[in-house]
């Protein structure tokens, strides 16, 4: 009997490439999707609506898995957006929305499948993450944020699901080309007004993200990431993917903060 597995934010990108490529080896896939609209699908990949953000959409979604399949194996929980904002200007709603998707939701939906993996001892989380879950960039602290706290998540829930056989990872990943910078980067308006006391660093800052994302490399990566992660019991913990991950992440670790910082500043014309 294949796997089953769950993806989050799977309607494009890393999300929908990453559902094509456990399908296409075997597992059963639940592509999860916020239209409403979208067609289920047949054979091994299908489409499930789920909003993290709305609760009821996770507990239907779920169900609606378990109904089918009996199981729920996997969930790679990948649905998120940056939020381009200095920490000054981020509204309320804005910093609420970016935690909303990248953490609340995150938690929500690992929270409605731990029981079931826990009933049958046996599960595997993957959360994805970012290098900038390890290092800071200017405008991005509320992103920033958010990815430490995927980090703080991986690294305890580890602790509570030992002992009913359930793994949990994250895969750090890089900046690669996708469609992020068009659905999955929302702006702040004084951020990148012309007035805007910071417009230097974003003038110089924006640029560097926006074109390592449009002219990046494919994400396969990441999809070959989460199958290894799925298919190797001794997996590491976190997993970086991507140039920026593999090198700024060691570095992380080996440089003293101060080092560090310098080294970003140095990379980044900061």
């Amino acid at each position: 009997m294949s796997k089953v597995v769950l993806i989050t934010g799977a309607s494009s990108g890393m999300g929908a490439l990453s559902a094509k490529l456990l399908s296409d080896n075997g597992y059963t896939v639940y592509a999860g999707t916020r239209d409403e609209g979208a067609s289920p699908g047949d054979g091994s990949l299908k489409n499930i609506y789920i909003d993290v953000t709305k609760t009821d959409t996770i507990k239907k979604a779920i169900n609606t898995i378990i109904t089918n399949e009996g199981k729920i194996d996997v969930l790679v929980n990948n649905a998120g957006y940056g939020l381009l904002s200095t920490l000054e200007d981020g509204t309320d709603e804005e910093i609420f929305n970016q935690f909303d998707v990248n953490v609340f939701g995150l938690i929500k939906t690992t929270r409605e499948v731990l029981p079931h993996m826990r009933e049958a001892k046996s599960g595997v989380i993957i959360n994805i993450s970012s290098f900038l879950g390890k290092m800071g960039l200017p405008l991005l602290s509320h992103y920033n944020a958010s990815k430490y706290a995927v980090e703080g998540i991986v690294d305890s829930l580890r602790f509570e699901t030992l002992p009913f056989g359930i793994r949990v990872h994250s895969i750090q990943s890089g900046l690669f080309g996708t469609n992020f910078v068009k659905k999955g980067l929302i702006a702040n308006a004084k951020t990148t007004s012309e007035e805007s006391p910071y417009k230097e660093v974003v003038a110089h800052f924006v640029p560097i993200v926006a074109k390592a994302i449009n002219e990046g490399p494919s994400p396969q990566p990441i999809a070959d990431a989460i199958k290894m992660i799925i298919e190797n019991e001794n997996a590491p913990i976190a997993v970086p993917v991507g140039v920026e991950a593999t090198t700024f992440v060691p570095l992380r670790k080996e440089l003293s903060d101060e080092a560090f910082e310098q080294k970003v500043k140095e990379t980044f014309g900061i």
